[in-house]
């Protein structure tokens, strides 16, 4: 069964733009602390990644937006509050922009956040790299580039979690489902940041009024696993800071459960890829 919850407030944030949702996807054990090759592997509250769309969708004021909101919550004397109450008072965290099938880049490898200090340093490195914008949008190929960044991370987190922020459906690549499944028995927590603005442009065609359901039912997963829609451009601050919030944390927040009795997803999550079939016949 699934579960949708509405969010009041978490700690010191209130969160004014969105409603989070809980997944009740099945999932390995939450305190399972990961093993590393390593035997140097540092230890860390969490392993984050951070997988932003970039797609033409995104239009370039979106992307700045969205990534201030990262650069504004890594800094934010919340993030250090959350940080600091870990059992290990620390997280490692990388930074990858994505697109097509093909297309993911990495902005910035594993570093450590210990402190405001390492948190500007790593917040000047991602505000130093240049924009781009790619073509089509697939979820699943971001997931596949994420998976495995966590074996080769150098820490061992007690959870591991990908952050993917984007604005509509996976339209390319592997079918989402199975690989976002694949990485959830992984014993990764999967969190959506559905980018839900009505702003019509040349490359917006592939848009759904539903994407917080889409990300809902088809995107995100694993122990605790929720999603954030920003549906306001001056909420994307707030509401990425409250989501890298409960993430540092490892927290869901006090909120009202609702049980949704449908079994299947309520959006198709197959609705990307046949969109793009209509649109450009193939």
């Amino acid at each position: 069964m699934r579960f949708r919850s509405l969010v009041p407030a978490f700690g010191l944030i209130a969160v004014v733009a969105a409603a989070v949702t809980v997944s009740g996807i099945a999932a390995p054990n939450p305190n399972l602390r990961f093993a590393d090759n390593s035997r140097n592997a540092v230890d860390v509250d969490v392993e984050l990644v951070l997988a932003v769309d970039i797609s033409y969708s995104m239009d370039p004021e979106e992307q700045q937006l969205q990534r201030e909101g990262y650069l504004a919550a890594i800094t934010s004397r919340e993030f250090m509050q959350a940080l600091k109450g870990g059992m290990n008072g620390k997280i490692a965290v990388t930074y990858f922009e994505w697109a097509g099938g093909n297309d993911q880049r990495l902005v910035m490898p594993w570093r450590l956040i210990d402190g405001p200090e390492s948190a500007d340093a790593v917040a000047n490195e991602i505000s130093r790299a240049p924009y781009r914008r790619a073509s089509r949008t697939s979820i699943s190929g971001a997931l596949q580039f994420a998976k495995p960044l966590f074996d080769a991370s150098g820490y061992r987190g007690i959870r591991r979690v990908i952050d993917v922020s984007g604005d509509g459906p996976n339209n390319n690549g592997p079918l989402l489902g199975p690989v976002r499944d694949e990485v959830v028995a992984a014993g990764i927590t999967i969190n959506g940041l559905p980018i839900m603005l009505n702003r019509p442009n040349a490359f917006t065609q592939g848009d759904i009024a539903n994407l917080d359901l889409y990300y809902e039912d088809c995107v995100i997963g694993g122990p605790g696993a929720f999603v954030v829609p920003i549906r306001e451009k001056d909420k994307f601050k707030e509401a990425t800071r409250t989501k890298l919030v409960l993430e540092v944390a490892g927290r869901m927040p006090e909120a009202r459960v609702v049980p949704v009795q449908a079994t299947t997803p309520r959006v198709s999550c197959m609705i990307g890829e046949r969109q793009w079939q209509d649109r450009w016949g193939r």
